[in-house]
């Protein structure tokens, strides 16, 4: 099996599964007990707490541990709008968004009194910070636009977009789920308010994530309990996760540069195989601003889910976009955003590398794609 699917999920490192062992059998304790147990769970928890704070040049008590990446980014957007709803109740968000923003959003344009500003891609999938600029008003109060799209990896300019909001004087989020452990992510950046992340993106457990808050931000509850993580999100910590999240972590953003180059360097041998036996396909997105591990394909004419089971049947694990679409019969939101038509985006396939990819899987990879594309007369002709 040849898997190209990391940008849905990366296997556990070795590291992170050997961080987290000891809390998943002797180390059982809850970290809000005050026993000796409950303290060494505690101490856990506030060590990876310290490490990631490192990585992303933060102060500890601005990391947040949730339960994923949809929660963080559900807490840095609805948490901050709430919070400062007085300010005013306009937010822009990009229309690239992964559903975890865009469905936060609409929950608090619907039922919260909220007015939405949707920021458009060009045909790349990038947006212009100076058209952002013209879109802020005196009721702004928050911005959210990702890092790297999870389909294409298109790169926003999130130095001049966070320049803007800083000029502005606007709350700045940002979904940095695909790009955490990928490519160089820091809170230093001056304008950015906040951060999500996901450990399952950066060969950490799932179901466990954070989020970077900037020191004097406030930020209303999503979720209502207890008083963990300085009563900004209730709930008992999943301290293995947590500990293995900090581990990963280390890992992948130790590599990122040796990675960057190694991931370019297959990704265009992936595209040049694509194209040699499939000369019409299209490739989505700039290379030149997009993350290196990821190709995103059209093959117009095509039947995209055949494409996916004939790939799947050939041992190449792959996926037509976001993993958290799954049974969705709509076309790529992203794609119709940048222009592309309804039946093109539905004949898309995307392929990700990953930590133990092989250029001998790259090329199985290709020639897969030569084999099913001889199956569809509209890539066959």
């Amino acid at each position: 099996m040849v898997y190209l699917d990391h940008n849905a999920t990366t296997p556990l490192s070795r590291e992170a599964k050997e961080a987290m062992l000891p809390f998943l059998d002797g180390d059982y304790g809850n970290p809000s007990s005050i026993h000796s147990a409950g303290r060494i769970a505690r101490a856990a928890v506030d060590d990876a707490r310290d490490r990631l704070a490192v990585l992303f040049g933060a102060k500890p008590h601005e990391i947040i541990f949730t339960g994923g990446g949809t929660e963080s980014c559900n807490l840095g957007l609805i948490g901050i709008a709430r919070a400062h709803a007085v300010r005013g109740k306009h937010m822009i968000i990009s229309a690239v968004e992964h559903h975890a923003v865009l469905h936060a959003a609409e929950h608090l344009q619907h039922f919260e009194g909220f007015e939405v500003t949707i920021l458009p891609v060009d045909s790349y999938g990038i947006v212009d910070p100076q058209f952002l600029a013209r879109l802020i008003r005196k009721e702004t109060t928050l911005v959210s636009i990702m890092h790297a799209n999870n389909e294409t990896g298109a790169l926003q300019p999130l130095a001049d977009i966070a320049a803007v909001c800083l000029e502005r004087g606007v709350f700045f989020h940002t979904d940095a789920v695909q790009t955490f452990g990928k490519i160089p992510v820091s809170a230093k950046l001056a304008g950015l308010s906040a951060i999500s992340i996901a450990a399952h993106k950066f060969y950490g457990p799932k179901g466990v994530g954070a989020l970077y808050l900037g020191a004097g931000i406030a930020l209303s509850r999503t979720v209502y309990g207890g008083s963990h993580e300085n009563s900004r999100r209730p709930g008992t910590e999943n301290v293995a996760a947590i500990v293995g999240m900090a581990a990963a972590a280390e890992v992948s953003t130790s590599r990122c540069s040796e990675d960057a180059d190694r991931f370019a360097a297959l990704r265009e041998r992936l595209w040049q195989g694509i194209l040699s036996s499939c000369p019409h396909a299209v490739r989505n997105g700039d290379p030149a601003h997009s993350l290196p591990n990821t190709l995103n394909v059209s093959f117009p004419g095509a039947d995209g889910e055949a494409l996916l089971m004939g790939l799947d049947l050939e041992g190449v694990c792959v996926s037509s976009g976001s993993a958290c679409m799954v049974g969705s019969i709509q076309p790529s939101h992203v794609l119709i955003a940048m222009g592309v038509d309804s039946r093109t985006a539905l004949a898309t396939v995307r392929f990700s590398a990953g930590h133990a990819t092989t250029e001998d899987d790259i090329d199985f990879a290709a020639a897969a794609v030569g084999r099913v594309a001889k199956l569809q007369p509209a890539l066959a002709a």
